[in-house]
């Protein structure tokens, strides 16, 4: 069975997605970005390792872009602080990740090489890893395949299987069940991650599978420390104001004209409005609607040093600073739960936030254990949205008690990266 999957994949469906990809590069900048990226990957692991012994101890990590990163930052810390003189191979799909992604303990960042056989095999051979090591998902056939043909140990962590992931879907089945069974180790999230693993699998005598939580838990854990002593750390003592992070344009159709009610209504209440992509086009039409309404706005990128913690409304229009300004809120809403799956919830819930997102979150386990521990509230409309949070906002008692339940699943989930690096060492 896995010669057939091995004999569709590399004739029919890889030839087909190289094809779509290449199309899309001619009108999407991004695409076209890693397209580029990707065919100086080889290149670049030369100049590498040329004259690095062949002992020398490397471990290559893949990340889809720079969310999954998250996961691979206190794993790399991890296998550093144990072995300080290892290397470090970091592969990214997405510019996103490539791009953004910067980390000290990085010795050669990378795109992904295109999953060509004889592409991922060079790479291979110039790298040779030790371990190559994917986070939450993002596997690739060949480049499995061709190190499990090697001898090159493979490991997969924060494995999560989805109710309604394309993976247990009746035609892909087939090829994900020869993918995840070739790898060497899989480390899932949770016990139903597990299990649904489990069912997933060929009858054979790999992988190794055992659940060992999120790393990204302790990543959020580790940035917000460096600047807690910076802001409130009490609920109740903080701006009265609500911090949208990530919005989609699918978000703001749910919730856009129902904050600005609620702000018409509530003289007190500011606004953080954080686009998921700033494009110049989203925040001017957006500051022309907050203008419209007669509410205070101001554009970041034009507003002075620290002075916009003064205005009522800021569209925040720069990257990477989001999960800063979740901690002078009280409330916030995490986008993407209308359009591809919630983004990152963990960042408002250690800055103590009670956290509102769409229905699509099942892609996050943090929004999943938030909604069940009281801290995260998931909404369909805006009469929903408008409950909740006018709920949080006016009940003093059940804001703090969200609070504490939000903080409280990012605390209950600590110490992943650490149970990682001993089964990356030890396995």
């Amino acid at each position: 069975m896995k010669s057939f999957w091995k004999l569709t994949y590399n004739f029919f469906l890889l030839p087909a997605v190289y094809l779509v990809s290449w199309l899309l590069s001619i009108f999407n900048k991004k695409v076209r970005k890693g397209l580029s990226g990707r065919r100086q990957t080889l290149s670049i692991l030369k100049d590498f390792f040329d004259g690095m012994s062949v002992d020398q101890l490397v471990y290559w990590f893949h990340s889809a872009s720079h969310g999954e990163f998250e996961q691979i930052g206190p794993v790399l810390a991890g296998l550093k602080e144990i072995d300080p003189d290892c290397q470090c191979v970091v592969s990214f799909f997405s510019p996103s990740g490539y791009e953004n992604v910067e980390d000290t303990n990085i010795d050669c960042k990378i795109y992904l090489p295109t999953d060509f056989y004889w592409n991922v095999r060079r790479a291979l051979r110039i790298v040779h890893p030790h371990k190559l090591i994917f986070a939450e998902y993002d596997l690739w056939p060949n480049l499995v395949w061709v190190a499990e043909k090697m001898g090159i140990q493979t490991t997969l962590f924060s494995a999560r299987i989805q109710k309604k992931s394309a993976k247990v879907w009746p035609i892909l089945r087939g090829l994900y069940r020869q993918v995840y069974s070739s790898l060497a180790a899989v480390y899932t999230v949770s016990e139903q991650d597990h299990h649904s693993l489990r069912k997933l699998l060929t009858q054979n005598n790999r992988p190794f599978v055992r659940v060992l939580g999120n790393p990204r838990y302790d990543r959020v854990k580790e940035m917000a420390d460096k600047s807690v002593n910076n802001h409130p750390k009490f609920i109740s003592t903080r701006p009265f104001r609500f911090i949208a992070g990530s919005v989609w344009p699918e978000d703001d159709e749910i919730i856009l004209d129902r904050t600005i009610d609620m702000m018409n209504e509530w003289d007190g209440l500011s606004v953080y409005w954080v686009p998921h992509e700033p494009s110049e086009k989203y925040v001017t039409r957006m500051k022309k609607t907050f203008d419209d309404s007669n509410i205070d706005v101001v554009v970041l990128s034009q507003c002075e040093e620290g002075n916009f913690r003064t205005r009522r409304s800021v569209i925040v229009d720069r990257v990477g600073i989001l999960s800063d300004l979740y901690w002078q809120g009280r409330v916030a809403y995490v986008g993407g739960g209308f359009s591809p799956g919630v983004h990152n919830v963990m960042e408002p819930a250690i800055a103590r936030l009670p956290t509102i997102f769409g229905p699509k979150f099942h892609n996050s386990d943090a929004a999943e254990a938030l909604i069940k521990n009281g801290g995260g509230f998931s909404i369909t409309t805006a009469d929903e949205f408008q409950i909740a949070l006018e709920k949080l906002l006016k009940d003093k008692g059940f804001l703090v008690e969200a609070s504490l339940a939000a903080t409280d699943v990012i605390h209950q989930n600590l110490g992943s990266a650490t149970r990682v690096v001993r089964g990356i060492i030890r396995d």
